[in-house]
């Protein structure tokens, strides 16, 4: 039987995740997920794991819809309180998308340009600053926040097996920073699959998540494959249009709560 076997959460974007028992899901994916971003003081690009790969080592956990704890190698933990509404607002780009979202204030910028060794600012996006997901794929009202484009990924742990089996090693499922993994389906099956039930909650998935150098960082330490693993694998198989697929993004039908080893129903 299909069922939920992994569940996940990245405060932060491009932080370490969180695996997690149960969350609520909101009308922006995992309650807390990528509502949290570092950009570049001057220019307000946002920063990532692909220009800066010790930010896999920053460890980002949210604190409910109060604070945000940072912690680093070396660095004192830190807390960070959400933004009111009389907080700075910050031109930032994210991708294509431009935005004005609140800044997290003077402690969290000096904490990470000091640990990041380049000026930098946190920020915080609020539902109703969110972004419209791609009208391609989604209806208006959609949203995602930090995340590239979707609200939430999801991966099936037999192709993940799959993967590792053709690269040689075992590789771990946050080095690809799904939302929800389910067990029990063939490997790749979820390319198939158009809308899905989890426990209560119904997901459409709407396409295919393109795959880039970030896969090849080592979650754990932010090292580089030097045989540019899983990508080089991922190329000999999972390539289409100039672009490799590995999971799919999904967009949530509505609000509730998720739990591992909840039943996973294919609806189409």
């Amino acid at each position: 039987m299909l069922h939920l076997s992994g569940l996940y959460r990245y405060p932060l974007k491009s932080a370490a995740g969180e695996a997690l028992h149960e969350t609520p899901v909101d009308g922006l994916g995992v309650q807390g997920d990528r509502r949290w971003m570092v950009v570049d003081t001057q220019t307000g690009r946002f920063l990532t794991q692909r220009l800066l790969p010790q930010m896999t080592q920053l460890q980002a956990r949210w604190l409910g819809h109060a604070h945000l704890k940072l912690s680093a190698p070396g660095m004192p933990d830190v807390q960070v309180a959400v933004p009111d509404e009389h907080a700075l607002l910050r031109a930032v780009t994210i991708w294509k998308d431009g935005l004005h979202v609140p800044d997290a204030g003077e402690e969290a910028a000096l904490w990470l340009s000091q640990w990041l060794g380049r000026a930098c600012r946190l920020v915080y996006v609020p539902q109703p600053r969110a972004r419209q997901v791609d009208r391609a794929y989604a209806e208006a009202g959609e949203k995602v926040a930090f995340a590239d484009g979707f609200p939430l990924l999801l991966i099936g742990q037999a192709s993940l097996d799959d993967l590792s089996m053709r690269v040689g090693r075992s590789l771990p499922m946050l080095r690809f920073r799904p939302n929800l993994v389910v067990s029990g389906s063939p490997p790749y099956a979820e390319d198939s699959w158009k809308r899905i039930r989890v426990g209560e909650l119904e997901f459409r998935l709407v396409k295919g998540c393109s795959r880039c150098i970030m896969t090849t960082l080592d979650p754990q330490t932010g090292e580089r494959s030097a045989d540019r693993e899983p990508l080089a694998t991922l190329k000999t198989y999972r390539e289409r249009d100039g672009e490799v697929f590995f999971g799919q993004n999904l967009i949530a039908c509505g609000e509730g709560d998720l739990r591992l080893d909840m039943p996973v129903q294919v609806l189409e």
